[in-house]
Order: structure tokens, then sequence, then C-alpha cells
């Protein structure tokens, strides 16, 4: 097992809190939504090539804010020696690159994607070792623990009751299957579920997805298909807040002549048309 989770914390839940200072806010970079890029349809990209998924480093997932007016990702290797906060602001239908001050990437990072340390507030939760999660509209929250030393793991969740959150429960084996399953992403309306995971015979993870029942259940986990899995690392599914596109990440792990090993990847999106493509009809 060499997953990309051992290799490269950036991508579960741990940056480095270093920070873009050259960054000029007052220069235009590209005009309309998502950086002026022209839809992907039902094929995954790269996003905006060159400039957020580039060859000669490593860039972790996008992230938008809920009015879509900012985003941010991570970024390494050549210059970017350490795993450093990128940001842009999008206004007056302008792309912009957005400064974030030295000694607040933890701080600014937190808007786009709340740190787990917030969950220990919260009595049924506080003792378990959460590493991510994901929260609907009604507030439920879909969580993951992960051992990384055999890769076991599972989804839970806890549903916010009268103002109270419930005791958790885990997941069916519908969901729980696999090993390393982690990075869950749940529909606003909790009609469906994201995540990545890795099944029997395979040595990378690949995102599923599955649909509510009319029982209220959750379906059997459904392989996103070819178009989004490949023989390389996809993880962390997240639907835009607008609901138009998924982002995932694509990498690979490389060997170096000297034996040591290197993560490779960037951003990738999809239209969110290709959720629905899967939905069992009923």
């Amino acid at each position: 097992m060499h997953s990309v989770n051992q290799l490269l914390p950036l991508l579960l839940a741990v940056f480095t809190a270093s920070y873009s200072s050259n960054a000029h806010e007052d220069t235009p970079l590209f005009k309309g939504p998502y950086l002026g890029q022209p839809s992907p349809g039902l094929m995954p990209k790269a996003f905006a090539p060159g400039v957020i998924a580039t060859e000669e480093h490593l860039e972790s997932e996008v992230l938008f804010l809920p009015n879509m007016t900012e985003l941010s990702f991570t970024r390494s290797g050549g210059k970017y020696g350490q795993s450093t906060l990128l940001a842009m602001q999008y206004a007056n239908d302008s792309w912009y690159w957005k400064t974030i001050p030295a000694g607040e990437a933890s701080t600014y990072q937190s808007r786009y994607s709340p740190p787990v340390s917030e969950l220990r507030e919260i009595a049924p939760l506080k003792d378990i070792p959460i590493i991510g999660y994901t929260r609907s509209a009604a507030d439920t929250i879909y969580f993951y623990v992960l051992d990384f030393d055999d890769g076991s793991g599972h989804l839970s969740y806890s549903r916010r009751v009268d103002g109270k959150y419930e005791t958790p429960i885990k997941m069916s084996k519908a969901i729980n299957k696999g090993k390393y399953i982690a990075h869950p992403f749940v529909a606003p309306d909790e009609s469906y579920l994201m995540w990545d995971a890795e099944q029997d015979g395979e040595d990378t993870p690949d995102i599923y997805i599955s649909f509510r029942q009319p029982d209220g259940s959750w379906g059997e986990a459904i392989d996103m298909g070819n178009k989004i899995n490949t023989p390389l690392y996809e993880q962390r599914p997240k639907v835009t807040p607008d609901g138009r596109y998924l982002f995932f990440w694509r990498g690979d792990v490389k060997t170096r002549e000297d034996g040591s090993r290197y993560v490779v990847g960037s951003p990738y999106w999809v239209d969110a048309q290709i959720i629905e493509q899967l939905r069992p009809k009923l």
C-alpha cells in the first residue's frame, strides 16, 4: 500500500501555514466565472491549466467560498518549497490574486474549510479521532476516522435534532467497504454522498457515490466510472456551492532514482450532471 494519504498530509487535513506574498490584488487576470474557463462538459479536465493546474508544481483541491467570490488551493514544489496557500478573488467579473498576510494562512484557510478542531466542542464527537468531515444544509455532520497503519476506517454521521447533535451512527457496509475510506462530501439536501476509498485488489483510491433511497437508507456504493476513476489517484470530490461542477483531485506517486517518492497532481473539474447520470431511476 502506498497511499498518497501517507505521503502527502496536505491532501488529507493538514497543510503548512505558508502564504503567497507576491500576489497583486489590483491586476485582473481573467474575466467571467470560473476564471473564464470553458466548461469541461462530461469529460473531466484539469482546472485552469498553467494557472492553477500546472505540470511543474503539486496543487491541492480547489475550494470556493459559499458565495463563489473567492477560491483557494495550495501549491508546493519549485519555488514553493513547502505547501503554500494561494487565493483568488472574483469582483467586477474579473479574477485577481489575493494577498494573504503573513501568519494568517491557517485562519484564512478556515474560511474555506473549517478545521476538525471545531468538532471537539460537540459533546458526542469530542473523543472521536475525526480526520475530516462535511455538513449538510440541515447541519448533519458526516465524518471519517482512519488508521493509516492498516488502512481501516469508516464513515459515520451525527444529526442535529432540537439543537443538539445525536450520538454518531456508523454508516452501513453499503458505504463502508474497502480501505482508506475518506473525504466525504454530502449534497446540501443529503440526496447523495460521495467519498474516496480503495477497494479489494486496488492500490489507489477512486471516487464513489451513494444515493439516498426512498426509505431513507443509503444505496450501494457506485463507482463513478472511468471518466473520473483511472489507474491514478482520485480523491476529495466536492460540488461547487452553485451546484454546477464537481471538482476533485487527480494525481500519482512517482519514485526517484534514489528510491524516494514524491507526489504529482492537480485539481480537475467536470459538469455536475455526471452525478445525475449515475442516479438510479426509480
